[in-house]
């Protein structure tokens, strides 16, 4: 998971390909203080309702958080969100980092970065002993850019999960799927955009932290670029949401994706709504049929006090 903070957003809506530009909407982005406690939530999946279950990497132990998010059914804003307790599996934490929920045994699966594997646990938050049967080539995944990302969708009976960069020896990503029988199915690459051109001195550090499996077999996948100059002032996270389409008839292939929405957050000393989101997932959809996607930030604990457990949704 990549590091970084800041005290100011600013937000610009991009959208591109066969989505108008007025049927995309990145809603205002909201914190819910007194509901929710401070975390590093880094992954979240819808349950159906208002019900979501969250991850948080730095917890003492694995498991996941249980939040109601309540969102507006005509405009898809967050209208309230509150936390309601932690299920504990009783083991350490693996660097757990991304989440979805199986409806079909009414579990969630859980990928950690510590050791690149995808395990799945009870709603009690135990582990049920199953795991997805990693290919071995993410043996050489690293363990802090490993498995971030995972994602299942029930209409297609697929999980995808992808590393957060590119593993030992590789120059593209590898997209994995697996099917309701947990094996490895088919796989895909997927190219990160190049970092921006700075003049300034500082550090970027890429990384596709989320994934979110549509109902017709198309792939919402998230990149992260931020930026941390030396003295932090002008630091800045930028967020992509592309659509890819991954099949049997490309397997193997170079994903081509297109841009859904983008957003950039930036340093500055007037405001505190920095937001490094690093969790994503399909929610529910509108009065009028538009999908609503729910995004969650990692305040790392708000650190120091600065930073925000921001939640925000696209609708398109």
């Amino acid at each position: 998971m990549s590091r970084g903070w800041g005290l100011v957003i600013g937000c610009w809506l991009l959208t591109v390909g066969s989505f108008a530009q007025d049927r995309v909407v990145l809603n205002k982005q909201r914190s819910f203080h007194s509901t929710i406690p401070a975390g590093n939530y880094s992954g979240i999946t819808w349950l159906g309702g208002n019900q979501y279950a969250v991850v948080n990497d730095k917890a003492l132990e694995s498991g996941f958080h249980l939040f109601t998010i309540d969102i507006d059914s005509v405009t898809g804003n967050i209208r309230h969100a509150s936390e309601h307790g932690f299920r504990s599996s009783g083991k350490m934490n693996r660097d757990d980092e991304g989440i979805c929920f199986f409806p079909k045994d009414s579990t969630v699966w859980i990928s950690g970065e510590t050791d690149n594997e995808v395990l799945e646990y009870a709603m009690s938050g135990i582990l049920t002993g199953r795991r997805l049967q990693m290919p071995s080539v993410f043996k050489k995944a690293k363990s802090n850019k490993g498995l971030e990302a995972l994602t299942y969708q029930p209409q297609t009976g697929r999980f995808y999960t992808i590393t957060e960069k590119p593993m030992k020896g590789d120059s593209l990503s590898r997209l994995q799927s697996f099917g309701d029988d947990f094996r490895p199915a088919c796989y895909w690459l997927y190219r990160m955009d190049a970092k921006s051109q700075e003049k300034r001195e500082g550090k970027h550090t890429l990384g596709v932290p989320a994934l979110a499996a549509l109902e017709d077999g198309r792939l919402l996948v998230m990149e992260r670029e931020m930026f941390n100059p030396k003295k932090n002032i002008g630091s800045y996270v930028y967020n992509k949401v592309y659509i890819v389409t991954p099949a049997k008839e490309n397997e193997g292939q170079l994903l081509e994706k297109k841009l859904l929405v983008s957003f950039k957050t930036k340093l500055n000393l007037t405001a505190r709504s920095f937001a490094n989101y690093e969790g994503m997932c399909v929610g529910p959809r509108l009065a009028d049929g538009r999908q609503v996607v729910v995004l969650i930030s990692d305040s790392q604990n708000q650190y120091k006090g600065f930073l925000k457990d921001w939640l925000r949704t696209i609708v398109f």
